[in-house]
């Protein structure tokens, strides 16, 4: 199963050969993954790899419910749907992307932004559906008041664990692409910046049990990108398609506010009014002033960031717009002058009729 169109074959174990190559050698590895289920004596071990573990029975009015809650052996279902996400990112690159910036020939640089908006405008439109899905399911959009009631909720439900299973795997599949798309080294920073970002936030809201909090926020943050990464397919393909940036300008705003408001109800406040407020490692209690502050901080520093970094990409747009402005001004004012004809008597020189003695009279020139 080949996903790259082979132009050029190199030695085996080069870098070359391993870029070109990186999706196929992974499919592999999850074959053999799935081969080791078939085998009893590999079976149990392969299970940790492909189904979330640490399942518990309990007993509800509804009957028998399966809740799940986090181990080290989650590392290994991370690790699979890393593989995943490495062959479908793959997929998505080779059979969509590809083709569309045949089309379009788009500069290296533009060719390079291009695709990590298509990349990332796949993941944040499947992962703001799966998390709206998920909070209208448990009843969170029209209760808000279960984010924080009855903490700790270190027991999950299938699809909420694995929810962020897949997200973990995905932003540690991102890190490795960086190399595999070869991508250059002024965009470096800036990437590791926001993969960063994305692991320790689901990280901390998976391990301190604050996973409900962390679906909302992930839901908004989610939605806010993927308006950003259509505006910014769209500005590719038509540079005079800029009016979608406004319209994700206010939603980033809302965004923002709204993460900042949502965090001081559920973590500043709410939480601080449960009762059982303590540290408690085998319950999975984290609810400490300490840790609530913390957590607050973390949050309300990335979203200040995320603003500053925000006012100046906007100001940055408003320069370049009056600075086009102004050139199609002065632009406008050249054409708007007529070119000089030659007569008999004399030439035209910025409406001034010189004779051939020398001498000069004002003339009106007639408008084109």
């Amino acid at each position: 199963m080949a996903f790259r169109r082979r132009n050029k074959s190199y030695p085996f174990f080069s870098q070359e050969f391993l870029i070109q190559n990186h999706a196929d050698i992974v499919f592999t590895l999850v074959i053999l993954i799935l081969i080791g289920l078939m085998f009893e004596a590999t079976a149990k071990t392969a299970i940790w790899f492909i189904q979330p573990q640490y399942n518990v029975t309990t007993l509800t009015p509804e009957g028998e419910v399966t809740l799940y809650h986090y181990g080290w052996k989650d590392c290994a279902t991370v690790l699979f749907y890393f593989f995943i996400a490495i062959i479908l990112h793959a997929v998505v690159q080779e059979y969509l992307l590809d083709k569309i910036n045949r089309r379009l020939h788009l500069s290296k640089s533009k060719n390079t932004k291009f695709n990590e908006s298509g990349q990332l405008c796949v993941f944040h439109l499947v992962s703001s559906v799966w998390s709206f899905y998920i909070l209208v399911t448990e009843g969170y959009l029209l209760h808000p008041s279960r984010l924080w009631e009855n903490y700790p909720h270190a027991h999950l439900r299938f699809q909420v664990k694995f929810f962020y299973l897949t997200q973990l795997a995905y932003w540690l599949h991102a890190l490795p692409e960086l190399y595999f798309q070869k991508v250059r080294k002024e965009e470096m920073p800036r990437q590791l910046q926001y993969i960063g970002l994305y692991l320790m936030h689901i990280l901390a809201a998976y391990v301190l049990n604050l996973n409900r909090v962390g679906l909302v926020l992930l839901f908004l943050q989610y939605v806010s990108e993927l308006g950003f990464h259509i505006a910014r397919l769209f500005y590719f393909t038509d540079e005079n398609h800029q009016k979608m940036f406004d319209v994700w300008a206010a939603s980033f705003v809302i965004t923002r506010m709204s993460t900042l408001t949502l965090m001081f109800l559920a973590v500043g406040f709410g939480l601080a009014r449960c009762e059982n407020q303590g540290l408690d490692w085998e319950s999975g209690n984290f609810n400490t002033l300490l840790i609530r502050m913390s957590v607050l901080l973390l949050v309300y520093l990335t979203q200040s960031w995320l603003l500053w970094k925000f006012i100046r990409f906007q100001l940055r747009r408003w320069r370049e717009f009056r600075h086009e402005q102004a050139l199609r001004k002065k632009a406008a004012t050249k054409q708007s002058l007529r070119p000089m004809k030659r007569d008999s008597l004399g030439h035209y020189e910025n409406g001034v009729l010189k004779a051939e003695n020398g001498t000069s009279r004002l003339k009106k020139l007639k408008s084109p």
